[in-house]
């Protein structure tokens, strides 16, 4: 089992190249709330703005210099950390006065206090994500390139790819999950937080490669897909395609694919079949990978195969490219730019 380049949805437009993250100011990443505090409860919001600091590490910090344990602070999603990024965390236990009084540095830039709210931050409470980016030395072609390439992308969806940084520096998270599946010692002597980190990259992995069998149909319906309802991220199995498919050219629905648990369901017909093909050709079964999931204690879930570009801009002054755009939880800047770079870009 190795991993290969996924192929891209615009392989006909010639990419521009160029180098991203020169400077950590060329990759600027907003969370988007999905809730505001509502003003009281136990729990202290505040938007931090960070620079080259990873989200854990920004836990880890806030945790030891006010004193509280890192269990007790909140995030809604890991943000890169060779960029400039902003996000809402929240603290439990801990006053506005002792938040108010943190002074910024060169990578805690800015903390602003929102007011109390009754629960935790968990893991996907946003709305999204809001991108700015620079990418410098591009192609002369560039002009001509990126308004195709970013027409296709908002019209038949970016594809919904994990990020390499899904992968470690090494690109090979997903061999120990796969390993970790069938060996109950091995996972015994790892942290569940751990643990599930590695069984998540495996499942990234085979995702990716379903994304890239259907890649030339990534916006079509086929019977027996499992088509999820942007709005909510509701599913629902497809039985009649063309009955179906006007709402996925409206992109209020999207084909996905699978996630895989001792849960959830499996796709059938031809989507079916490309899912099952999958796992066969990394070596293992649909049956297998059910009763591993169910030792490990994971139940697995469904993932749309594209996602809708939002808030699109651009701009581009001499050999540099400004791109703004904004995409839905879970979804990856990386899987925009590899389109319009015609690169495949490792972990940051």
């Amino acid at each position: 089992m190795t991993d290969r380049p996924e192929p891209f949805l615009t392989a006909s437009i010639p990419g521009i190249g160029g180098r991203i993250r020169t400077a950590p100011e060329d990759f600027q990443v907003e969370e988007r709330p999905l809730y505001l505090p509502c003003g009281e409860g136990e729990h202290l919001y505040g938007k931090i703005t960070k620079r080259n600091l990873s989200t854990p590490d920004l836990v880890r910090r806030l945790s030891s210099v006010l004193g509280v344990k890192a269990q007790s602070i909140g995030v809604a999603g890991l943000k890169d950390a060779r960029a400039v990024t902003t996000q809402m965390i929240s603290f439990q236990g801990v006053v506005p006065e002792r938040l108010a009084g943190l002074k910024p540095d060169e990578q805690v830039l800015q903390i602003e206090i929102l007011g109390r709210h009754r629960n935790r931050l968990r893991t996907g409470h946003h709305a999204g994500n809001r991108f700015r980016i620079v990418i410098r030395e591009v192609a002369g072609h560039a002009a001509e390139s990126v308004p195709t390439v970013l027409d296709a992308l908002r019209r038949r969806g970016v594809p919904n790819y994990f990020g390499p940084q899904r992968q470690g520096k090494g690109g090979d998270n997903y061999a120990l999950g796969a390993a970790l599946l069938n060996d109950p010692r091995r996972r015994a002597k790892m942290s569940r937080n751990r643990r599930m980190w590695f069984l998540n990259a495996y499942q990234s992995f085979l995702f990716n490669r379903i994304v890239a069998k259907r890649i030339e149909s990534i916006d079509r319906l086929y019977a027996g897909d499992w088509a999820m309802k942007l709005e909510n991220g509701a599913c629902f199995q497809v039985q009649d395609p063309e009955q179906e498919q006007p709402r996925a050219d409206r992109f209020e629905i999207s084909p996905t694919g699978i996630l895989f648990g001792s849960r959830v369901s499996w796709a059938a017909g031809e989507p079916g079949r490309i899912e099952e093909a999958v796992v066969a050709e990394a070596g293992t079964t649909r049956e297998a990978l059910i009763a591993a999931a169910k030792a490990c204690g994971f139940r697995g879930e469904r993932r749309a195969l594209r996602v809708p570009l939002a808030d699109l801009d651009w701009s581009l002054e001499g050999s540099a490219l400004t791109l703004s755009f904004a995409l839905p939880p879970g979804a990856y800047a990386t899987s925009v730019l590899r389109e319009v770079m015609k690169a495949d870009l490792g972990p940051s």
